[in-house]
């Protein structure tokens, strides 16, 4: 067996539960044979089994007290996979799903994700099994704060920064900055995502969103193509779908489609910069479900109760020309990427993290399609976040129009480096390996230079 294959096996066998961070493992391992080739120093220092291995991955009892009065209890989890070129970066996700296999896939792409951004971050990820859905304000502020009673021991602006994911957006974020303050008495950079009023950065909601279709934009143009005129289905209806569909309107493109857990919903007018506000208020605001969007929009919107976007492309046969699934893990699997491939689809950008399975992948691979995986596609969220960490460290508050136009240099950047790091290794336009083996190939370096830490 390869160096590479015996990593993937032994992670198999000491994890034999975790099959999310198998696949997540799997798909960056394999890519990574030619550097073995190329940089014996990496195999004789045993990079590639060190780099699985987190720092160290702490799980704990969060207690809280609901609005009855009943006492409640969830498990918490913060994993800080590798500081090898900056402090640990990454987000907090309050899913029920949420478990230590899941946060670990989450932190082992942010290791590689954030190499990509060139800036000085490491990788990790933390959250919880709890679901913010159907909580009050005050039983999540409640939560939030004895998330953090454990929590901010862990973390610091030069240590472990965490940010927003699944179920954590700005009121959780300012629930438990708040809450780590008070406790610490100091007001510092330790958690991005924050409110402009307290230390955020403008341009940091929308970023994900942005940078995604961003980086489409940079694939589409090594085709001599671009987003105006196109049909985009876009999946997901939380922070980063909203500004998804935001950017691609001003691209040019027309979205038709978003969803949440329960329903789908497909627009064949479009969903234009006044729907878009619409959605933004219903999930920002209201905290409702994407169905209200059909029966506010009735002409032209049809909801599918219990179905996600791809579900529905397929079964409705939906001519889209460009994807960009912005959900969660494994929303697209092989027969709805095939389905998207016949009905015309040439262009896939992940907004999520790695919401393709790899049945998926090796379709659109198979199919020459322009395929950008989500640690190169969707990098543009920790990036601002990054930006927000320098504004922080600087005491100084940037211009949205200087935030924006560093996002869009650092999306062309990653791109141009995905790109070209894949035709060095004789794999011209696959995405995957040149976002594989740049990310790594940075993190790798450092490691040797600290010798065996």
């Amino acid at each position: 067996m390869s160096v590479i294959k015996d990593v993937i096996a032994k992670v198999k066998q000491t994890d034999p539960n975790q099959p999310e961070f198998h696949q997540a493992v799997e798909e960056v391992m394999e890519t990574l044979e030619p550097t073995a080739k190329k940089h014996p120093e990496f195999v004789k220092a045993n990079i590639y089994e060190r780099i699985v291995e987190p720092e160290r991955a702490m799980q704990f009892r969060v207690p809280w007290v609901d609005d009855k009065g009943n006492v409640q209890v969830n498990r918490g989890f913060r994993v800080q996979y590798n500081n090898a070129i900056g402090p640990f970066k990454g987000g907090i996700r309050f899913h029920p799903s949420v478990n230590l296999g899941i946060i670990k896939f989450l932190g082992f792409e942010q290791i590689f994700k954030n190499a990509l951004t060139t800036l000085p971050m490491g990788g990790g990820k933390g959250g919880s099994d709890f679901d913010p859905k159907g909580k009050s304000d005050g039983e999540v502020m409640r939560f939030c704060q004895a998330f953090m009673r454990e929590l901010y021991r862990h973390i610091g602006a030069d240590v472990d920064v965490p940010a927003g994911d699944i179920g954590v957006g700005g009121r959780e974020i300012g629930y438990m900055y708040g809450y780590y303050k008070k406790i610490r008495n100091e007001h510092t950079g330790v958690l991005t995502g924050k409110g402009l009023d307290y230390g955020g950065s403008l341009v940091r909601p929308e970023a994900t969103g942005y940078g995604t279709a961003y980086f489409a934009a940079e694939m589409l143009a090594t085709r001599n193509l671009d987003f105006k005129g196109k049909t985009v289905a876009i999946s997901g209806a939380g922070n980063v779908a909203q500004f998804a569909v935001e950017k691609v309107n001003q691209l040019g493109g027309k979205v038709i489609s978003l969803c949440d857990s329960s329903s789908c919903i497909i627009d064949d007018a479009g969903i234009d910069e006044d729907k878009c506000s619409y959605v933004l208020d219903l999930k920002n605001v209201r905290r409702g479900r994407i169905s209200e969007y059909a029966g506010k929009y009735k002409k032209s919107a049809t909801c599918y109760e219990g179905k996600n976007v791809w579900d529905v492309i397929r079964e409705q046969g939906i001519k889209v020309d460009i994807a960009l699934p912005c959900a969660t893990q494994n929303e697209i699997n092989g027969k709805n990427a095939a389905a998207l491939v016949k009905n015309g689809c040439y262009c896939v950008a992940e907004g999520a993290n790695m919401p393709s399975t790899p049945e998926a992948i090796k379709i659109f691979q198979e199919k020459k399609i322009l395929y950008g995986p989500g640690k190169a596609a969707n990098a543009g969220g920790v990036a601002t976040s990054g930006l927000e960490m320098s504004q922080n460290s600087l005491r100084l508050s940037w211009t949205r129009e200087e935030v924006d136009n560093r996002l869009l240099l650092i999306m062309k950047s990653i791109h141009k480096n995905c790109y070209d790091t894949a035709e060095a290794y004789g794999r011209k336009g696959d995405y995957v390996v040149g976002a594989n083996i740049a990310g790594f190939t940075k993190v790798a370096k450092a490691m040797l230079a600290y010798g065996v830490v």
